[in-house]
């Protein structure tokens, strides 16, 4: 097969890579995977109700998310562990992001020091971060983010535990000899090893991070530095208004990726009525089931600032490097250019929701 020209194909061609174990992770969803599809279904439920003679002669999908300037709305969602898919591991992906003029979201549980890959990078980076049951070196992960040079820190918000991803427990996911959480080394909590009757990250998880984060964390973590905070892995419109009375910069609608709680409801269903609720008032961010240009027509239509892609990364760092990230970034790009042309919508204002169909789920309030 010659050069991949879809995220499907990029994916089948990760799958001819990467060992059975490192596939599973990156792919397997919780428990019977229905969120995992439930997020990719409910994008072709949407059909586009495109506009004719409009003049698309030229088109600008560029846009700003909190400061950063991005090529196109679409940047790369925090997914772990990247030195399984290709020894470059986050350098590969930050470089590739750069390339293509959008914004990197680094992992807490990254194969590479966050020094190594903002030192990589030639656009910005933001740190997810996961909040320790040891609040110390929580903080300490806090400051080399912002010594570093992040751009802003993205608190997941929807793991106080692993959700049940069945294909790792029979796998008894571990990290490969050699890899390790690195950011975690200096506090001791860099191994992610392998367990007898379940998945060593679940594992990990359990042993080391907070399940009693609350709302009233947030003003602590908010103390921590003066970088904006997104708040990533909100599907209610109530939480989303709490975010924003918190204090949070920016929301990242997320259900992540369909991996913590099965059944949940899928992002783009969640997306409207958080838009709705929230208003202006933040950039409100979205991943999980993008795979094609018209999915981001749809996200933004919607009322997303950008989307994030976190699998569809994984599938090009492993069939290519940092030229396999690249392709993919490059692929939604060019899908999103056409798609907009089509939909009679010249710039990423014109995506408004009256382009989605059917009306019962898409129609504004």
């Amino acid at each position: 097969m010659g050069e991949p020209i879809t995220v499907s194909e990029y994916e089948a061609a990760a799958r001819d890579t990467l060992t059975a174990s490192a596939f599973d992770y990156y792919a397997s969803g919780a428990n019977d995977e229905l969120a995992l599809r439930n997020n990719r279904d409910a994008f072709d439920r949407i059909s586009l109700a495109y506009r004719v003679l409009v003049d698309v002669s030229t088109r600008d999908p560029s846009t700003q998310v909190l400061g950063a300037s991005l090529r196109s709305p679409v940047f790369v969602s925090p997914t772990a562990f990247h030195k399984m898919a290709h020894p470059d591991g986050e350098l590969a992906t930050v470089r590739a992001a750069g390339r293509a003029g959008t914004v990197m979201v680094l992992s807490s549980l990254s194969n590479t020091d966050v020094e190594d890959v903002v030192a990589a990078a030639t656009g910005p980076v933001w740190f997810q971060l996961y909040v320790y049951k040891d609040r110390n070196a929580t903080a300490a992960l806090v400051q080399r983010a912002v010594d570093a040079g992040c751009k802003a820190i993205v608190l997941t918000v929807d793991a106080p535990l692993l959700g049940q991803r069945e294909r790792d427990v029979r796998n008894r996911f571990h990290l490969p000899e050699g890899l390790s959480v690195k950011n975690m080394l200096p506090a001791g909590y860099g191994t992610v090893g392998e367990q007898p009757t379940e998945s060593g990250l679940a594992a990990y998880f359990a042993q080391l991070i907070d399940p009693s984060l609350c709302w009233d964390d947030i003003a602590w973590l908010r103390s921590l530095s003066s970088l904006p905070l997104l708040i990533k892995g909100i599907v209610r419109p109530d939480d989303a208004r709490r975010a924003v009375e918190t204090g949070a910069d920016g929301i990242v609608v997320s259900n992540h990726g369909g991996r913590q709680l099965d059944t949940s409801i899928a992002t783009i269903d969640a997306l409207g009525p958080i838009v709705d609720a929230v208003g202006d008032a933040v950039d409100v961010l979205v991943d999980g089931g993008i795979r094609r240009g018209t999915d981001v027509v749809k996200a933004l239509g919607m009322g997303a600032k950008a989307v994030g892609v976190g699998r569809p990364v994984l599938w090009g760092l492993a069939a290519n490097g940092e030229a396999g990230v690249l392709g993919v970034l490059e692929l939604l790009r060019r899908e999103l250019d056409l798609a907009m042309a089509l939909c009679g919508a010249p710039s990423l204002a014109t995506l408004t929701r009256d382009l989605l169909a059917p009306p019962s789920s898409c129609a504004t309030k």
